[in-house]
């Protein structure tokens, strides 16, 4: 297990453990790690990955969101390399602490054999915020940060890299399964936050998702239109006054609707009550 590169000083690390990706950006001062990965014991992991790619130390973290497998990994980075700045969208900072308890409340019932590391990391939230765009300085090239709208969570953000024509979009999007639409998803503005997502790629971008393999434009704008056929689907349902318990039943959806209870859930909850009809007696 190590991390490639995928483009001119972008290394990527494809983590078996939820096939999580964590990303190297290199530059001149240093290098920028995306997302730390879902347990101390993981994160060492990836720090002694990370030596192995040469000299150049991390001056800078980003949490592309909330998520504990995306920032469990935070305390174990600024341990080994100092007070390092954590960068996430002002949302995703103030909600880490509080996901990062309901996982370790999921695993305390899991049967999980990494469990036990999982509760005992210390979760430790980004300290550099900011609410739409950031710019993180390497010298020779910019890591810009954009928080493009809601979708997986509230607080999404998305890193470009211009130059290299690299994007890495956090788990909004996934290629190694489904996109996680968990209770905490806007799936009525998922599609419109992938939009603007869009408008950052080139036809020869590479998109690095959250979990599994690196895609490609193309890919985003399909799974942009599922996601969209869902948003959708949700508002006409309840727009012609089908019952929520009934949704999942009443429509075809482009993923298993094991998957999707949430994502419907959420939706009904988010109309206003003038999109929704109520049901005839």
């Amino acid at each position: 297990m190590g991390f490639e590169e995928i483009a001119d000083r972008v290394w990527v690390l494809r983590h078996p453990w939820y096939d999580l990706n964590v990303t190297a950006i290199g530059g001149e001062r240093g290098m920028v790690v995306v997302d730390t990965h879902a347990s101390a014991v993981a994160a060492r992991e990836v720090v002694d990955a990370l030596a192995r790619l040469g000299p150049a130390r991390p001056v800078a973290v980003v949490n592309t969101h909330e998520h504990f497998d995306h920032t469990f990994g935070n305390a174990t980075f600024l341990e080994e390399y100092g007070e390092l700045p954590v960068h996430a969208t002002e949302e995703a900072a103030a909600r880490t602490v509080p996901a990062g308890e309901r996982a370790k409340e999921a695993f305390r019932e899991s049967d999980d054999p990494r469990a036990g590391e999982v509760l005992a990391t210390e979760v430790r939230p980004a300290d550099h915020t900011f609410s739409s765009a950031a710019v993180v300085d390497l010298g020779d090239r910019q890591v810009e940060l954009v928080h493009p709208g809601r979708g997986h969570t509230a607080g999404d953000l998305v890193v470009r890299v211009p130059d290299a024509d690299v994007l890495l979009a956090g788990d909004l999007v996934e290629e190694s399964a489904p996109p996680g639409m968990g209770p905490d998803c806007w799936p009525l503005e998922w599609a419109t936050t992938l939009d603007l997502v869009l408008g950052l790629l080139t036809p020869a971008s590479v998109v690095v998702p959250g979990h599994g393999a690196v895609v490609d434009r193309r890919f985003v704008e399909e799974q942009c239109d599922d996601l969209r056929a869902v948003g959708e689907t949700i508002r006409d349902l309840a727009s012609r006054g089908v019952p929520q318990v009934e949704a999942l039943a009443s429509a075809q959806w482009p993923w298993p609707v094991d998957l999707l209870h949430d994502a419907v859930a959420r939706g009904y909850a988010q109309l206003p009550r003038g999109a929704r009809r109520l049901p005839m007696a």
